[in-house]
């Protein structure tokens, strides 16, 4: 008999232990019963191999050889929604140039592979090899010639949500001109080639070219519907309304519809614009089936009385339910002041929006290390956005606002993240000169984009001495910061305010002007340079959020005078006119952008009130939706703004809509004169002394007198 203390120990043993030789047992049975950590069977070879030799001298293996294994791998790693997503966005962030670079690829080896397909055709084989022969020399030329005839007509250029049969024309077009092309040189060297093979080769070349694009744009369509987190919904209603509301939701990106309902027993079973189509009565069962998380009820001429028992029928499966207003509210605007269309600040430009983008500007920034002052206004920030896409060594972030720099922060710290472009944010105040340069030295700046001023005329006009002290001494702080430190580069924001300006914040930023021009006579090492436009549309201030909210509210939409005109820009557009004046640069110079004829700033009302759905009021008869109202010139404000003070100083750059304006300047002497009597009126809180100095020492510079006679309408 064994001791009772051996006999505890072999149970103890059995209970750990199975005794099954694993020479019996197969691979997906272990994987079945979970004893590799939950991978199915396709997944645990490599534990298998590193397991043999144990499993090989082993007739059975304790459970804790398994606790040691890995962990299983998340069971949504091999998702495939989340490979389809992962795929997608993939190419969706493809840069343009990308893109345009493979459709111009792909449209190439059609060339040659449409004159072989010709040939094949035309003499009943796949292998035309001795007539090929005989007219080799088409294939090269044809091939050469044909890229040529596909970048002309742009074919790389066509997006493929955007291809319609203005798209396919300009493909047929590029068909003709291949076929033309192979006629002519068969003509010319006297090739052998039947008559009927350049035709052919127009042919299927705009086949190839029409079907790959057909196929993309379905495959992409198919590959988005499937992938990513967008929410399925089911559309009420397989009319025009419907239909129409199925292609705008293809095209966005937060929903994706699935299927129709319709109360028309007609349509059911039947495909409409690509959706099955089905009956009220499967609508619960549907839901279930396809996670329909929202239904969208569109059907806008439903007298209201059927609508609202509808409504009610789709709200007892417990799902939410969106209603398309009918044609008789969008018609009035009645309850749609929540859904006002946005309106895009390129379309109140009045022109075309410039196109800025050369590669001075990568080559400019690339490598360094960027500061932005004023980095959390709307300048600095989009300037902020665009270095990023220049591939800098790191980018500082330089303002005195809080707020405004904890949001550019969180908002680039994603980006720099996914680039690995370190963002580094510095609170501070452009006016402490040791804040400043010891910003500069610790990061190794390089580059200065200053951005940081205050720029509200009206604000400014009542608190003079501060807009003095920020624009101007501000200025000659991190301007003098930027020569001592023998950085590459100082790139002033300025305004179009600055020219004979009629208020304090255009003058002080003119003095800013003058102070940097005046460094740059005593560096010969940092480039200093500035960079003048208009208004900005978009921006703090500015015009658009401004009309947008009075929109909004139902008006009145308030202009200062009928006859106020200024040049207009996009935030975008002004970004990058700074970052090209920092390419451009070659020391003192005041750059501008053709921005085309300045408007009248009633008219960019009228036209916000018209592309926001809603149509101007009549004074006189009181018909249409918003009023439009003169309030009078502010202090300060003057009718027009220039963007030079003198016409003929203008210079080409190597951007056809950039110009270089060489202008005067003061004496080294006058500049200290200047900044010395600036600091003695902010020291003793002298406003009048402030406004005699800016008389003084501002060229043009002129208080409009005449602003309560004009302000009328």
């Amino acid at each position: 008999m064994k001791n009772p203390a051996v006999r505890a120990h072999q149970r103890t043993v059995a209970n750990n232990v199975w005794h099954i030789p694993f020479s019996r047992v197969p691979l997906y049975n272990l994987a079945r019963k979970g004893l590799l950590g939950g991978l199915r069977p396709g997944k645990i070879e490599k534990y298998y191999v590193s397991c043999n030799r144990h499993i090989r001298k082993n007739t059975f293996v304790t459970r804790n050889y398994f606790d040691n294994l890995p962990p299983p791998l998340p069971t949504t790693f091999f998702h495939p929604k989340k490979i389809i997503a992962m795929h997608i966005n993939g190419i969706l962030e493809l840069s343009r140039a990308t893109k345009r670079a493979i459709f111009l690829a792909v449209d190439s080896m059609f060339v040659p592979l449409a004159l072989y397909c010709a040939f094949a055709f035309r003499y009943g084989t796949s292998t035309p090899w001795v007539p090929i022969t005989d007219s080799w020399v088409l294939f090269p030329v044809i091939s050469m010639w044909g890229v040529g005839i596909i970048w002309a007509l742009r074919l790389h250029r066509i997006k493929l949500n955007a291809f319609d049969t203005h798209s396919m024309s300009n493909i047929g077009m590029a068909s003709l001109l291949i076929a033309f092309s192979a006629v002519t040189l068969s003509y010319l060297l006297k090739l052998s080639a039947p008559r009927s093979v350049p035709l052919l080769l127009g042919l299927f070349f705009c086949i190839f070219a029409v079907a790959a694009r057909v196929v993309g744009l379905n495959l992409l369509r198919w590959l988005s519907e499937r992938g990513g987190n967008r929410k399925p919904v089911a559309i009420y209603g397989a009319g025009a309304a419907g239909i129409q509301l199925a292609a705008a939701l293809r095209q966005a990106s937060e929903a994706r519809p699935v299927f129709f309902i319709d109360d028309n027993p007609n349509l059911h079973g039947l495909m409409v614009a690509g959706l099955p189509v089905h009956g009220p009565a499967e609508l619960g069962k549907l839901i279930q089936a396809r996670n329909i998380e929202q239904i969208l009820l569109a059907m806008p001429s439903l007298a209201k009385k059927r609508r609202n028992e509808l409504i009610a029928n789709l709200t007892a499966y417990e799902i939410e339910v969106q209603v398309l207003p009918s044609y008789v509210e969008l018609m009035s605007g009645k309850g749609l002041a929540d859904s006002l269309r946005t309106v895009a600040p390129d379309q109140l430009l009045g022109r075309d929006k410039v196109a800025l983008d050369t590669p001075e500007i990568a080559k400019t920034y690339a490598g360094r290390v960027v500061m932005v002052t004023g980095a959390g206004g709307s300048i600095g920030s989009e300037l902020c956005r665009q270095l990023m896409n220049c591939n800098p060594a790191r980018v500082i972030l330089f303002e005195q606002g809080e707020f405004q720099l904890y949001s550019i922060d969180q908002e680039l710290q994603a980006e720099a993240k996914a680039t690995g472009i370190p963002v580094v944010s510095r609170l501070g105040s452009v006016t402490n000169k040791a804040r400043v340069a010891g910003v500069i030295a610790e990061e190794g700046v390089e580059i200065v984009l200053h951005a940081a001023a205050y720029k509200h005329v009206p604000l400014v006009e009542e608190n003079e001495l501060e807009g003095a002290r920020n624009n101007v001494l501000g200025t000659q702080v991190v301007a003098e910061a930027a020569a001592e430190a023998k950085l590459e580069r100082f790139i002033l924001v300025s305004t179009d305010k600055a020219v004979r300006p009629t208020n304090i914040m255009g003058a002080t930023k003119r003095m800013a002007e003058l102070v940097v021009q005046d460094i740059q006579t005593r560096n010969a090492v940092t480039k200093f340079a500035m960079v003048r436009f208009g208004n900005v549309l978009g921006s703090s201030g500015s015009v658009l959020p401004l009309f947008q909210k009075q929109i909004a509210r139902g008006g009145p939409v308030t202009v200062t005078h009928k006859d106020v005109t200024r040049f207009f820009m996009t935030i975008p557009e002004a970004a990058r006119l700074v970052l090209l004046a920092g390419a451009f640069a070659k020391g003192g110079d005041v750059f501008v952008l053709d921005m085309g004829a300045p408007q009248k700033i009633i008219d960019i009302a009228r036209r916000m009130i018209t592309l926001s759905g809603r149509k101007v009021k009549n004074p006189e008869t009181g018909e249409g939706d918003i009023e439009i109202k003169v309030t009078g010139l502010r202090p300060g404000e003057k009718l027009y703004e220039e963007l030079l003070i003198d016409d003929d100083s203008l210079l080409p750059t190597p951007h056809a809509k950039i110009l270089r304006a060489q202008e005067g300047m003061l004496s080294q002497i006058e500049v200290a004169a200047m900044v010395r009597e600036l600091n003695g009126a902010i020291s003793a809180a002298d406003s009048d002394r402030l406004r005699k100095l800016i008389a003084t020492r501002v060229e043009g510079y002129h208080i409009q007198e005449w602003d309560a006679r004009i302000s009328g309408g």
